[in-house]
């Protein structure tokens, strides 16, 4: 049985990569005030807000493009887990109305970028000989 293990890690890719650069490119139309007030009403620099960029522009377009994947899904890992610490930890033990966690979107990016991170780009990268691939 041919399991086509390459597309599914091209399809895993395009999914978290593509639906994260909406949340990314929103970001850079709008602006990132609201994340730096939030991390300001932390104690934490408001420069940091930039980072926001990396996780959710670069890396994004990184594991689309399959190049150093590696490197941009532990980025985009802690991008997720980031977000959720920041703004929604108040909702990360808790269940929503119909009986899922409430922060389940941000959990599956970050699992699946987990994922990628431990298997790399597959074969349907535009590099794929380097370890961070």
């Amino acid at each position: 049985m041919n399991r086509n293990v390459n597309i599914g890690l091209l399809i895993g890719r395009i999914a978290i990569g593509l639906l994260m650069l909406l949340y990314g490119i929103g970001k850079l139309i709008h602006g990132i005030g609201f994340i730096q007030e939030v991390l300001q009403s932390m104690g934490l620099p408001a420069f940091m807000g930039y980072g926001v960029y990396v996780g959710e522009v670069i890396a994004p377009i990184l594991i689309l493009i399959g190049f150093r994947t590696r490197i941009a899904s532990a980025v985009f890992t802690i991008n997720c887990i980031t977000a959720m610490l920041l703004v929604q930890s108040a909702d990360i033990f808790s269940l929503n109305d119909n009986g899922g966690w409430k922060v389940e979107l941000l959990g599956i990016y970050a699992f699946v970028a987990l994922g990628i991170f431990f298997t790399g780009g597959g074969s349907f990268a535009i590099s794929r000989d380097n370890r961070w691939d």
